[in-house]
């Protein structure tokens, strides 16, 4: 009897680590702003003719709660992706004058969150919901990300938000069921595989023109403040989604603890180093965040996926 304990025990761990590494993050591809530009450009060509049909097939339901949960779970979504839209074309009109290019990519990544806003908008009332008023906590958080003024921190939530909903999405695909839900699921998760490598370039570019010590102060505050809040938001999302995605808080808070160190210690150029005692408290070995091992598809977070998202044809949302 203790053996087959011990066993059980063995594979519940083992389900749980291979669950969270469905949502891993691995290394930001480095390219020039030139490289993102072009396959920006690319992918906005065939943005807008992508086959949605997917989208469309009848949602059924297994109870109320998993679809009130379902529809809370996409109009955060929705709040995320409207944010980005309207963050990064307010950052291109500041970077402009002394990077068009830049400039360019901001807008294009902006498009792209806008065009994830409008498959959203089509498919809440398809689930049975629509678009809502944001709860205090999200309102909260949203209204004091719209209120920074540097590019810097910005730049560095905007990436800390895109990681964690990489994170989320990647989990729940690898749960949720229901064929339209995995497409919505698969189309935003492939494109962050993409915009995550992709912020990372974006609060370089930023710390190339101003590497100041204000700045950097600037930034190391926003980076651990915000780290601690979306380890919070961990908690508050499961209160309203976990009926939908039956992600428990213990298994996504580790996943974002472990995902956005990953990020800052494979970006060491950043000096963000993860937080020890976060590490400690969530028994990650810090010295597996510097892993790179790519992950197994094409909707990973990998370099060689942040590649092969720069042609969505690639990653065939309907099939997975």
């Amino acid at each position: 009897m203790q053996t087959r304990t011990v066993q059980t025990e063995k594979d519940r761990e083992r389900a749980q680590r291979f669950a969270r590494n469905r949502g891993r993050v691995n290394p930001a591809v480095l390219r020039p702003t030139r490289w993102w530009l072009d396959t920006l450009r690319r992918r906005a060509a065939s943005m807008y003719h992508e086959p949605t049909d997917a989208l469309r097939q009848p949602v059924v339901f297994s109870s109320a709660e998993e679809q009130v949960a379902c529809v809370a779970f996409f109009n955060a979504a929705y709040r995320a992706e409207e944010s980005g839209m309207t963050q990064a074309h307010r950052l291109a009109d500041q970077v402009r004058a002394h990077d068009p290019d830049l400039a360019e990519c901001l807008v294009l990544y902006g498009n792209e969150e806008g065009w994830h806003r409008e498959l959203l908008t089509e498919f809440l009332p398809h689930i049975g919901g629509s678009v809502r008023p944001m709860g205090p906590v999200t309102g909260t958080f949203y209204r004091s990300y719209d209120r920074a003024e540097h590019m810097e921190s910005i730049m560095l939530t905007n990436l800390m938000f895109e990681t964690i909903g990489a994170t989320t999405y990647r989990i729940a695909l690898g749960r949720v069921q229901q064929p339209a839900i995995r497409a919505m699921l698969a189309i935003l998760t492939r494109d962050e595989s993409f915009h995550v490598p992709l912020n990372v370039h974006f609060v370089r570019e930023v710390l190339k023109r101003d590497g100041s010590l204000p700045t950097q102060l600037r930034l190391h505050a926003t980076y651990y403040s915000v780290f601690a809040a979306l380890i919070l938001s961990s908690w508050a999302s499961r209160r309203v989604a976990a009926a939908f995605d039956r992600i428990s808080f213990r298994e996504l808070s580790t996943a974002y603890v472990e995902n956005l160190s990953r990020i800052f210690a494979q970006s060491p150029d950043l000096s963000l180093r993860p937080p020890k005692a976060l590490l400690r408290l969530f028994s990650i070995d810090s010295a597996g965040l510097c892993d790179s091992k790519p992950g197994s598809d094409l909707l990973s977070t990998s370099a060689e996926a942040a590649e092969a998202a720069a042609d969505r044809s690639k990653v065939q949302v309907t099939s997975i």
